[in-house]
């Protein structure tokens, strides 16, 4: 449903709201590391959270990408809105570019009131909430080879 680009960009502002937490700055090849995605992708990623005021950066040798603590949430439909744009949690799945309750598309009556939901989670979930989730254990942006077991 998202892009390539929308999912490394949710992963990229969760793994740096944890690494803030400490006052860490970090930089591109660290955060493209820690999420699996090629650093010239994750730089392009970074400026337009950071041009969005998702994130923050500052330049220089102490420099990098970070969180602020004091940053008011933020929904992940806010990333989701910089990256994919507002569309993508109300297009069509077959993308079609006509799907409606009047003009529904073979699957549009099923995934109706997923899509809802999805859409309500997003709107409701903070990336400051999931990174509670991760900090505690519960959830995990990678799984090292001793958890694949």
């Amino acid at each position: 449903m998202f892009s390539k680009a929308c999912e490394y960009a949710i992963r990229a502002a969760l793994y740096i709201s944890i690494k803030s937490v400490g006052g860490s700055k970090l930089g591109i090849k660290e955060i493209a590391k820690e999420i699996d995605s090629p650093e010239p992708f994750t730089a392009k990623i970074l400026q337009t959270l950071s041009r969005e005021k998702i994130i923050s950066s500052i330049k220089g040798p102490n420099g990098g990408f970070y969180l602020d603590p004091k940053a008011n949430p933020i929904p992940l439909n806010a990333i989701v809105k910089a990256i994919d744009g507002e569309d993508v949690l109300h297009s069509c799945s077959l993308g079609l570019k006509v799907c409606s309750d009047a003009s529904p598309c073979p699957i549009h009556n099923e995934i109706k009131k997923y899509k809802e939901h999805l859409r309500k989670i997003m709107k409701e979930k903070t990336i400051q909430d999931l990174a509670k989730e991760l900090a505690s254990g519960k959830t995990f942006l990678k799984i090292d080879k001793k958890r694949r077991r």
